[in-house]
């Protein structure tokens, strides 16, 4: 079973907008950046959308539909879906909506790691984290107000998750800042030496 056989959220989208019609790699970039799909999946570089399709064509999932020979422009091979590929889609889909996975995000292994920071750094540091997130939620809430006129809801649900999960964090923020700006959540270097000796002890 090839990389591409498991879950991807690259993948997943090559499939989904093959699902439409033949596309080349990058008329499939100008629809994600489009319809803002880059806000829930990291196609920053042309360079891993092209593995990533190449790995699906290894796999039999899209297949090669014409080469376009155009002088304005360099050449370019359009891909289609394959049988295959829709019912690997469709899989794929059920299991990442119905699923859950660990994604190891950054945040929470920085967290994991907070008691290495002075209480009052960290309330700092998680303020500024907090103000940001409010500047994201504002492009969040703004962008289901300018499209969600013009488009079904059911095309903007990751923005209203993503709008969500946002508030919440932000709720979660603000408790924690206070609470150490209150001294009601604190802790020393001591605590932290102490509790890796007991680790090591156990072990």
């Amino acid at each position: 079973m090839g990389p591409t056989k498991r879950p991807s959220p690259v993948a997943l989208t090559v499939l989904s907008l093959l699902r439409a019609g033949p596309l080349h790699p990058y008329g499939m970039q100008r629809l994600i950046k489009a319809w803002h799909k880059d806000d829930v999946i990291n196609v920053g570089h042309r360079a891993n959308l092209y593995k990533i399709i190449k790995r699906l064509a290894d796999d039999g999932l899209i297949a090669v539909h014409q080469v376009e020979r155009d002088q304005a422009y360099p050449e370019r091979t359009v891909y289609e879906l394959t049988d295959d590929g829709r019912q690997m889609g469709l899989r794929w889909l059920a299991d990442m909506l119905g699923s859950v996975h660990n994604e190891y995000p950054e945040f929470p292994a920085a967290l994991s790691f907070a008691m290495l920071t002075a209480p009052s750094e960290l309330a700092d540091v998680l303020e500024h984290r907090a103000e940001s997130l409010a500047g994201r939620l504002a492009d969040l809430e703004g962008e289901l107000h300018r499209f969600g006129a013009e488009l079904p809801r059911v095309t903007l649900l990751e923005t209203e998750y993503q709008r969500t999960l946002t508030s919440a964090e932000i709720q979660w923020l603000r408790q924690i800042v206070e609470q150490l700006r209150t001294g009601t959540l604190t802790w020393t270097e001591e605590q932290f030496a102490s509790q890796t000796g007991n680790w090591e002890d156990q072990g």
